[in-house]
């Protein structure tokens, strides 16, 4: 995870420029927000509770960002992965 500014951390998507999936799980002690954004512009934002994991669609060029409570630091696990292929049926 990078630093955007303070209290505001990124990571770096491996499928940028394309639609995915973030699986964030919460493996510390407090929970913590997930924004979704578009050009600067907040599309979603989600809290993830201690234990929890949340598995997030990103359209392309959405970033996300993890934003700790005020109580404290929260550790995260980010997982990025490609959407399901389409199933073709071939008669």
């Amino acid at each position: 995870m990078t630093g955007k500014r303070p209290g505001q951390d990124a990571t770096i998507n491996p499928f940028e420029g394309e639609e995915c999936f973030a699986l964030v799980e919460n493996i510390g002690e407090r929970s913590f927000s997930v924004r979704i954004q578009f050009k600067d512009e907040i599309v979603e934002e989600v809290t993830v509770k201690k234990g929890e994991t949340k598995s997030l669609k990103l359209k392309k060029d959405y970033q996300l960002y993890l934003d700790p409570n005020a109580q404290g630091v929260a550790k995260a696990r980010v997982d990025y992965r490609k959407p399901p292929r389409a199933s073709i049926n071939r008669y």
